[in-house]
């Protein structure tokens, strides 16, 4: 561990980082408004966190196109599975822990919606059909009953210029084959290029 004062109470916490505005401690709400509808709209990727019930984490990115977060109501939403490597971690802490967090992204957008709430795993709820994305229905929906929804500001993204391509670093770091090859040294390199060939890889979205 390395070496400083450690925080332990509330009141040194906010000591150190004082008290949050009028603005920010009251914008969380409890169910969706319009604004919180056109921004789901419009998001093409959300991250989800999820916890066990030991405490150990997960935050998993899930991308789509705008829209396919389907709202079902004021209170809740659903997010539709893809094919994926079927690790499912998310998926196995909601059967132990329902509380999910949630922040929702828009391209070239700073600020974000968060959405905290409670998630239970359904199989073809009626609404399924219209989250089918390229002949794809989802096998297994998450559904998220909203406890909290609000907007997040933008410093985070203009603090890294997550959407300035003249920012961007260069892309010097390892392949996704080099990565891969890396944590399974005994699968032979062709087949994890061939696999990982953005147009292969591309074809096994859906």
């Amino acid at each position: 561990m390395t070496q400083g004062h450690e925080i332990t109470t509330v009141e040194e916490l906010r000591e150190v980082v004082g008290s949050p505005n009028e603005r920010a401690a009251t914008k969380v709400r409890d169910r969706l408004d319009d604004l919180h509808r056109a921004w789901l709209a419009r998001s093409p990727f959300h991250l989800v966190a999820t916890a066990a019930a030991d405490g150990s984490m997960d935050v998993s990115p899930k991308g789509d196109p705008a829209g396919a977060v389907h709202v079902v109501d004021d209170r809740t939403i659903a997010l539709p599975d893809r094919p994926g490597n079927r690790r499912v971690d998310g998926f196995l802490n909601i059967l132990q822990n329902p509380r999910v967090g949630l922040i929702f992204l828009v391209p070239r957008r700073g600020d974000t919606l968060r959405v905290n709430g409670r998630a239970r795993l359904l199989v073809d709820p009626p609404y399924a059909g219209a989250m089918e994305v390229k002949g794809h229905r989802p096998t297994v929906v998450t559904e998220v009953a909203v406890d909290e929804v609000f907007f997040h500001c933008s410093k985070a993204f203009l603090r890294s210029d997550l959407w300035e391509p003249q920012a961007w670093p260069d892309d010097d770091l390892p392949t996704q084959a080099e990565i891969a090859k890396a944590a399974s040294p005994a699968t032979p390199m062709d087949e994890l290029q061939r696999h990982y060939d953005p147009e292969h890889y591309r074809s096994l979205m859906y």
